[in-house]
């Protein structure tokens, strides 16, 4: 009986999204916006968002340097994380990606120049990975690099030997039975023997890009397998419906908190398994990603929205939007399935209309603020999402939702030496406190959409590679010594590691260059290459290898899908520009009927609103193949 009052809820409320949106979603046909944001208000907006983070960069360098972050109020400083700097760290890409080589120079030399990490202090595994060690190792492959056009000529890859200091400091939190890490750790001591041995599922599962990472830069593989031990090791203790919940014990391996949501202590456990696959072309991720997501979509979607269940039975436990959830329409977009990602922004964008913020939580049933849950950090997941909808579409409404972004922070969030939490989004109360992610994540992500509109001239959209954005938004290039480092053979105009044309033990994959290899987990994966073997890389050499078995075989390439429509069918359609496609076939992959295919964009549906502003429309058709999208 609950559940199905809450479904009527969540059908009420979808009813209510297409009404009070109108004005949103019901101007916008083939690509023409009745008040939309034209090129030169689009680039007005791109040099505002600009102005943004230089005041807040400003302020925290005129007021708190180096202490950890901003209180933007009273205009001082604070250690938060771990006293080592942390929003400088966690702003070095956006100096890069905005063209600031003083300020990205400076602060690259003073942070190789005084940081060091023999300092006794209990520290986040998942926060220091994700905004310390994601930082260092941007700012190095970006400082070290002639390609990037911001390489610096006396660097010395200072911060690639900080990062390393940093890992090896962090390795004892995964000396655990399970092999998920602790979430704490001293940097000076190890883990603490009264230290908590609950961890949450994303603080366990959101290491592998940083750690993968450093293994290629370093030759050693100690970082990455201890990532990916943590990820098979949460994965292994799945429920038999292949969801995993929020909290787990690292020794026993008992699931403390068996709720199973995209949100709060799960979100990027989901994010990680595809971009570890897109950066590193490890087949197993993708595999697990699939089941996890497919599982997801079946038992947690109540379109538009998302719940919480239990994990062993499905049933409904949390009937809340949180704010963390955010980020799934943008992965969704990376993953190809657009169709499912416009409806839920469109939905969780109803909520920022509403309040001009989006609360912690949202209750479903209530239609009204989460007790308790009523403040917004300066979070970055909706503009996020909207970046890559925008990016895959170009549909206007993205960038009128970009303008309603920067006047809530500008008017709502704007504070004397920075922007301001926001306690509570039914008054507007401001709080003392600025995340470093406001400058690593909110305002690039915004930068980038209206830069997207004007003239991509910028590393992401313009730049020498491919990026994948870590969940800090750190940038993360696909080049060959980090994305082809597994492949035992060399090819035209690659870069092949030593003895690269020894298969030695590694798998023979399919002449079928799509077919994804079957996975047994709790083996010994074969696809895992010998760092000893493949190290140091020895530079081009040439050859060919018929059997560059994933994403990287492409380069992430430009392919264009063919969309074919029912001709009865009269519809707008999305003006799409997102050409970056890779198919990767998923053949040898069972599936439960419910859940086969990804819909995309390319699947024989599009989405739409009609004139009266009713609810997305979308023909669905299956396919067999995957698209994963990316830049």
């Amino acid at each position: 009986m609950m559940e199905s009052n809450l479904l009527r809820w969540l059908c009420y409320y979808s009813i209510f999204i297409s009404l009070t949106l109108s004005a949103f979603v019901g101007d916008h046909h083939h690509g023409v916006s009745a008040e939309g944001v034209k090129p030169h208000e689009a680039k007005q907006l791109r040099d505002e968002v600009r102005e943004m983070f230089y005041h807040a960069f400003d302020g925290y360098m005129n007021n708190a340097f180096p202490l950890d972050e901003l209180k933007p109020l009273s205009c001082q400083g604070e250690d938060t994380l771990g006293g080592y700097a942390l929003t400088l760290i966690d702003s070095l890409d956006t100096l890069a990606l905005l063209g600031d080589r003083e300020r990205f120079t400076s602060s690259v030399q003073w942070i190789g120049k005084h940081l060091q990490f023999n300092i006794n202090k209990t520290v986040s595994v998942f926060e220091t990975t994700i905004r310390v060690l994601g930082g260092l190792l941007s700012a190095h492959l970006i400082a070290s690099d002639y390609a990037t056009g911001m390489r610096i000529p006396s660097y010395d890859n200072e911060l690639l030997v900080l990062a390393e200091d940093l890992t090896r400091r962090m390795l004892p939190a995964f000396d655990t039975p399970t092999g998920i890490p602790y979430g704490s750790v001293n940097l000076m001591y190890g883990v603490d023997e009264h230290e908590s041995k609950i961890t949450s599922t994303a603080g366990g599962a959101t290491l592998t890009l940083e750690f993968g990472v450093l293994s290629r830069l370093t030759n050693d593989p100690v970082f990455e397998q201890v990532a990916k031990n943590a990820v098979r090791g949460l994965w292994a203790r799945r429920s038999s419906l292949d969801l995993v919940g929020a909290h787990i014990n690292v020794f026993t391996g008992e699931w403390t908190q068996k709720d199973a949501g995209i949100g709060t202590s799960i979100d990027s456990f989901y994010e990680y398994l595809l971009k570890a696959y897109i950066l590193f072309g490890d087949e197993e991720y993708l595999y697990i990603f699939q089941e996890a997501y497919g599982s997801a979509m079946h038992h947690l979607h109540k379109d538009p929205w998302y719940v919480e269940v239990n994990m062993d039975s499905g049933a409904i436990v949390w009937p809340v939007f949180n704010s963390l959830q955010a980020f799934w329409p943008g992965l969704q977009v990376l993953a190809g399935d657009v169709d499912p990602a416009i409806r839920t922004h469109t939905a969780f964008f109803s909520v920022w209309k509403r309040y001009g913020f989006t609360p912690e939580g949202f209750n479903l049933a209530t239609l009204s603020v989460q007790y308790g849950q009523k403040s917004y950090p300066l979070r970055p997941e909706l503009i996020e999402s909207t970046y890559w909808l925008y990016k895959a579409t170009r549909d206007p409404r993205y960038l009128d939702a970009g303008r309603d972004f920067v006047a809530s922070l500008q008017y709502g969030a704007k504070c004397p030496c920075g922007y301001c939490h926001i306690t509570d989004v039914e008054l507007h109360k401001q709080e003392d406190h600025m995340e470093s992610f406001f400058l690593a994540e909110t305002v690039k992500y915004l930068w980038l959409l209206f830069d997207l509109a004007v003239d991509s001239d910028n590393l992401v959209d313009n730049g020498p590679y491919k990026y994948i954005f870590s969940t800090e938004g750190h940038l993360l290039p696909l080049t060959p010594q980090i994305s082809l480092a597994r492949e035992h053979c060399s090819y035209l105009g690659g870069y092949c590691p030593r003895n690269a044309t020894k298969l030695g033990q590694q798998e023979e994959y399919s002449n079928d260059d799509h077919q994804v290899p079957g996975i047994e987990l709790g083996h010994h994966h074969s696809n895992i290459y010998p760092y000893h073997e493949s190290f140091p890389v020895t530079g081009l050499i040439k050859g060919l290898c018929p059997r560059l078995a994933h994403a990287q075989k492409y380069g992430l390439s430009y392919v264009l899908p063919e969309k074919t429509e029912p001709e009865d069918v009269k519809r707008p359609k999305p003006v799409i520009t997102s050409r970056s496609i890779v198919l990767v076939s998923d053949q040898t992959v069972a599936k439960r009927p419910q859940e086969e295919g990804f819909r995309s964009i390319s699947d024989g549906g599009s989405s739409s609103s009609d004139q009266t502003g009713q609810e997305l429309t979308l023909l669905e058709s299956e396919t067999d193949d995957k698209r994963v999208y990316s830049s």
